[in-house]
């Protein structure tokens, strides 16, 4: 396929969270064959240490910064020294996230608190700590990640589901909160995504045939399709775009 290139992404200063594998591996590719100066934080280190050493070498201005993101003041460390190298953000994708599984009567609330520290309280904190560039810069993009799977009404993950509903208000609330600063907010919905780790761990012919019989559209979602998503709603072809999710699942009813 052949996709678009949007010239005011060129030199654009992006920061992505959970870049170094999965759907936002490519989300970061996206970006830097945009001409993007592309941050990327991840606990990863050694698959982000290896996706930056092959774009640099490609010529993109990319830098990765090993972070955990449950961290909130390692969180905030990490867009500082992002800064400092690329400049202040005006694109800011919040991608890192776990989908495992829990049954819900053994969730605790220890386990609890890391799930929602892992999936959604470090986007409420990056947005707060980019928001003050982006108003400067009189503009922003904010893409958050979301999930078909909570509208579904899809169960073995409970907190999950409960945090990838919880994105959608996010949105929304700094949608109209940061919008008179010409900053827009929102979320792309994912369907089930042919990453590697779902490849490795729920990808079965069983569950496929079952899942595709729910899509409109025939073929399986690859994690391309997302990035082309997420870089549409950072360039200003998508200026009038926000406090809206944008569904990437193929049809799945």
């Amino acid at each position: 396929m052949t996709f678009a290139i949007y010239p005011s992404l060129k030199d654009a200063v992006v920061y992505v969270t959970g870049g170094a594998s999965g759907i936002c591996a490519d989300v970061v590719r996206a970006f830097a064959e945009q001409g993007a100066r592309v941050g990327f934080i991840d606990m990863d280190t050694d698959n982000g240490t290896a996706l930056a050493d092959e774009l640099t070498a490609a010529g993109s201005q990319v830098q990765f910064e090993a972070c955990d993101l449950r961290d909130i003041d390692a969180l905030k460390a990490s867009f500082n020294s992002l800064e400092q190298t690329l400049g202040p953000a005006t694109v800011l994708v919040n991608g890192a996230a776990r989908d495992d599984r829990h049954p819900w009567e053994e969730v605790t609330p220890d386990y609890y608190d890391d799930r929602i520290a892992t999936l959604i309280r470090h986007m409420f904190f990056a947005i707060q700590a980019v928001a003050p560039g982006m108003i400067a810069a009189g503009k922003g993009s904010i893409i958050n990640f979301g999930s078909n799977s909570w509208m579904e009404g899809q169960g073995g993950m409970p907190v999950y589901t409960t945090s990838k509903a919880g994105v959608h208000g996010m949105t929304r609330a700094f949608a109209r909160d940061l919008g008179p600063h010409r900053i827009r907010v929102n979320t792309v919905v994912p369907g089930w995504v042919m990453t590697e780790r779902q490849k490795a761990l729920w990808v079965t012919p069983e569950a496929m045939e079952k899942h595709m019989e729910r899509q409109c559209l025939p073929d399986p979602i690859e994690p391309v399709y997302l990035a082309r998503m997420v870089v549409f709603l950072a360039s200003d072809d998508a200026a009038m775009c926000t406090a809206n999710n944008y569904m990437v699942e193929a049809g799945s009813i």
